[in-house]
């Protein structure tokens, strides 16, 4: 943007970033958390939200580099609209993969059920690490959604905030991520065949 500095726009966009997925994320973790004593939990939490600040830090390069592709070569920019559609498409499929349901179940663990409290502080922060990656890797179709529809749209955020939620606490999770996968499949088949008729 004019009159800024890319580190300052990348400062302001972290920042952004962070507290949105901490408005996001809580509610499915806060669970978690709670079943850990004041000190761990807060440790847990933070090496949680450092790997979703880590990803902000990503996709603010990639999405820097894709907008001035987009400024500077027409074609780009007029594709936008159909790579949406399909990002919309392939996020939904993605809901139906192995790998989103191994990462999916690992998010789903809690300690004292399937999983030990961590022993120490070291082992708390490693484990919000952990669960952190494994949560990104499993959000990682609704993620895209929430991009392309629109990081600061509060009705996207709400709708990818529901679904993470519910897939993460309800009894049959791996049910809900299907039927999240379903509804984003057709979504993006209307996205990508309306882009195609506007075009």
């Amino acid at each position: 943007m004019c009159g800024q500095t890319w580190a300052g726009t990348a400062a302001s966009f972290v920042g952004m970033w962070a507290a949105m997925m901490v408005a996001m994320m809580l509610p499915s973790l806060a669970p978690t958390l709670w079943r850990y004593r004041l000190a761990r939990g807060t440790l847990v939490g933070a090496g949680y939200f450092v790997v979703w600040t880590v990803l902000g830090l990503s996709i603010f390069a990639l999405g820097a580099a894709l907008a001035e592709a987009a400024m500077q070569m027409p074609a780009v920019a007029r594709a936008v609209p159909v790579s949406s559609g399909m990002v919309v498409l392939l996020a939904g499929a993605f809901q139906f993969t192995a790998w989103k349901a191994h990462h999916l179940a690992c998010c789903r663990q809690a300690p004292g059920r399937d999983l030990a409290f961590p022993a120490n502080v070291g082992m708390a922060w490693r484990h919000g690490v952990r669960l952190g990656l494994h949560c990104c890797y499993s959000c990682a179709g609704l993620t895209a959604i929430l991009l392309v529809m629109g990081v600061m749209d509060l009705r996207a955020m709400a709708i990818v905030t529901a679904a993470i939620t519910a897939e993460r606490l309800a009894p049959a999770g791996e049910r809900v991520a299907r039927a999240v996968g379903a509804v984003s499949v057709g979504a993006g088949l209307v996205l990508t065949a309306r882009a195609v008729w506007l075009a």
